[in-house]
């Protein structure tokens, strides 16, 4: 294993770090200051956005997280951490440089499973930005973490497919540019375990879909992004619609999920570095006491805890990509779930800690921390919450005793 950085890495990181410099941050309150004053902040985008991406895609930054060469960089996952840590710091990066959950999920899905049909009406105009999706997973009614409780069905009807059922935390589905949506039903309850569901391509204004309501999140509702319930009811689809084929959905889903999970954990190693930044700003120019809050209340440790968490994540980051490079998911299994429980829990922490060195202010809109809370206690859920992964991680750390201890009973 070596973690040292590329040429090509580090030649990335330069440029990433310049237009974030230059052009990304300089522009987020006028980004924010637009959209709440919009009147209708799922309507449209404040019009920076899209010239963002016009020059993050003229610089050759556009499409980083993508493998392949054809239609991205070609970076192994390693060499993407550094640059989605980058983009972590910006509420907006992510979108920029077309680099935003859930469309590389779904890029991905239909890049290594879609059919030429599907590739050009649905992953094309993804990959260049000129549409959003959505990914339906989650059900209001049933535990999502076992896939084997779905509801919602996509049945087979001859030559269609018809979907029915309840879908929540559906993310970007409030997005204006949000065109459609990978929905995943339970298609034969007879067959084996992991070949019952499947995914079906939707376009949202099929006639049956309807989006009920947007779910905030600690009160935040993620304009014009946004997490929604939507329904399913009758809506009649072509077969061809069906990404790989009836019944391939669990294995669609373990494909998809890897990479986004360890996604999710690098930019949140770059939310937690711009709140451990915010927090060691405040404990320098705020006085309290006769003192700077740095010199208060046990505050240096903290900030020091804070700091070798965030680095411990980033090694376990590194190590669980170098896995999926080398090993492939199947390879990462515990890695990736190990990651997926530890980093948002460690960006919990360490935001916390910065939004109580802020007082008040921390829990206004004043400082970007109670967002940034939002945003990681909720992945403690999304992708699989953390009880699921920690039985994983347990699963394989105790099959692996067990082959030892009945290795010793049969050696004399």
């Amino acid at each position: 294993m070596d973690f040292g950085h590329s040429a090509r890495t580090r030649e990335y990181i330069e440029r990433v770090e310049a237009f974030m410099a230059a052009e990304v941050l300089p522009r987020e309150q006028e980004y924010l200051t637009e959209l709440r004053a919009a009147e209708d902040r799922w309507a449209s985008v404040p019009p920076v956005i899209d010239e963002l991406k016009a020059k993050a895609r003229a610089a050759g930054l556009w499409n980083l997280f993508l493998p392949d060469t054809t239609h991205g960089a070609g970076l192994t996952n390693v060499e993407y951490a550094p640059l989605a840590e980058l983009m972590g710091r910006s509420p907006i990066a992510p979108e920029i440089f077309n680099c935003n959950a859930p469309d590389t999920g779904n890029a991905e899905v239909l890049l290594h499973y879609g059919s030429d049909e599907q590739r050009t009406r649905w992953m094309e105009p993804l990959l260049r930005g000129e549409i959003r999706s959505a990914f339906c997973m989650t059900e209001p009614d049933v535990a999502s973490c076992d896939a084997a409780n779905m509801a919602a069905t996509a049945t087979v009807d001859g030559d269609t497919v018809v979907l029915n059922g309840r879908k929540w935390w559906s993310t970007g589905i409030g997005h204006p540019n949000c065109r459609f949506a990978i929905f995943m039903g339970l298609t034969d309850p007879q067959a084996p375990r992991h070949a019952r569901h499947s995914m079906v391509l939707v376009p949202l204004d099929t006639p049956g879909v309807r989006i009920e309501r947007m779910l905030p999140v600690y009160g935040y509702l993620d304009e014009p992004y946004g997490h929604g319930e939507v329904t399913f009811t009758d809506v009649r689809l072509p077969l061809s619609t069906v990404i790989a084929g009836p019944g391939r959905g669990f294995e669609i889903a373990q494909g998809r999920l890897g990479p986004g999970r360890i996604h999710h954990c690098m930019r949140l190693i770059g939310l937690a570095e711009s709140a451990l930044q915010l927090a060691c700003e405040r404990s320098l120019s705020r006085t309290a006491f006769g003192k700077p809050l740095a010199n208060l209340g046990g505050n240096r440790e903290r900030l020091a805890r804070a700091r070798i968490a965030i680095n411990q994540a980033r090694l376990q980051v590194l190590h669980a990509a170098w896995l999926l490079d080398t090993a492939g998911a199947v390879g990462a299994v515990s890695e990736l779930s190990q990651v997926k429980a530890a980093v948002p829990a460690m960006a919990c922490d360490v935001i916390d800690m910065a939004i109580q060195l802020h007082g008040g202010a921390g829990l206004s809109d004043d400082f970007p921390l109670a967002g940034a809370m939002a945003a990681a206690r909720a992945l403690r859920l999304a992708d699989g919450p953390d009880e699921v992964h920690l039985g994983v991680v347990a699963r394989i750390e105790l099959r692996g005793h067990a082959r030892d201890r009945k290795e010793q009973v049969r050696t004399p």
